[in-house]
């Protein structure tokens, strides 16, 4: 089994707390864990004080990033879950657009849609992470 961990260039560097993607190869799978993304840019500054739709774009906008660090993209997820600061259900018609607008349809991920009541900072809205799957480069055929 090979793992590795991997910070990429393009997302926040968080090294001194978590690892951004982590992958797992084993006969011929290779799965990719991604932590949770939310909505800052490179360099940690938020993107949409108190805008949910703003920092839910970023965060997906991220997940894609660390997804293409791993030459993998976002028709490899299989689950996803998203954490909501102060859930609204409002919330739901943002979220079910981005997952609509990057996901293929017919083959969404399976997701949890979870509220809670604070993520790592104050002004973090919503964090996303996923796990996705692919098949190894040389079993593809």
């Amino acid at each position: 089994m090979l793992r590795q961990f991997i910070q990429p260039e393009n997302l926040p560097d968080w090294k001194d707390f978590f690892t951004q993607v982590v992958t797992v190869e084993n006969h011929g799978v290779k799965t990719i864990y991604i932590s949770g993304q939310v909505g800052v840019d490179r360099q940690q500054n938020l993107v949409g004080t108190g805008d949910f739709p703003a920092q839910a774009k970023q965060g997906f906008a991220n997940l894609a990033i660390a997804l293409a660090s791993v030459d993998a993209t976002l028709a490899d997820v299989v689950k996803l879950n998203i954490y909501v600061v102060n859930y609204q259900y409002e919330h739901a018609a943002v979220i079910g657009g981005l997952i609509r607008q990057h996901f293929p349809a017919g083959q969404l991920p399976a997701c949890s849609l979870i509220g809670v009541q604070a993520l790592a900072r104050k002004e973090f809205l919503l964090e996303v992470e996923a796990t996705a799957v692919q098949t190894a480069k040389s079993e593809i055929s």
